[in-house]
């Protein structure tokens, strides 16, 4: 069980990394803050734009935030992640990190491959 913040930031960043092989973009990878965005022409929520976000990492005072937009363009897919997952969601696409094992860590990386899945259908990615 890691506990410690820096720990679970960078084992979810791992996890997240290669997605960057996959037709994502990294703007920020500093040891305390990480992103992915899709640098395409999408219509999202009745909107033209030339990006679209796909998740952030950020080591905060007192946990880990995970903020993954798919879930909040498109809520429904909430019903795709695992339940324990999901209890450490704050407001709409986020999620804070205090601990992190190894069935967690397989949450989050299930939930970064219906993300990708959902993106590439979406011909967001």
């Amino acid at each position: 069980m890691k506990t410690d913040l820096i720990e679970i930031f960078q084992t979810i960043r791992a996890s997240m990394q290669p997605y960057e092989t996959l037709g994502f973009n990294s703007r920020i990878n500093s040891d305390k803050d990480y992103d992915l965005w899709s640098d395409k022409n999408v219509v999202l929520l009745g909107k033209k734009r030339n990006e679209i976000y796909f998740a952030g990492l950020k080591i905060m005072k007192s946990s880990v935030t995970l903020h993954f937009m798919l879930i909040y363009t498109n809520p429904e897919m909430k019903e795709l992640l695992h339940p324990d997952l999901l209890k450490l969601l704050k407001g709409k696409s986020c999620f804070h990190f205090k601990k992190l094992d190894e069935v967690m860590m397989e949450h989050i990386s299930l939930a970064f491959d219906i993300g990708y899945k959902a993106y590439k259908q979406n011909e967001w990615v």
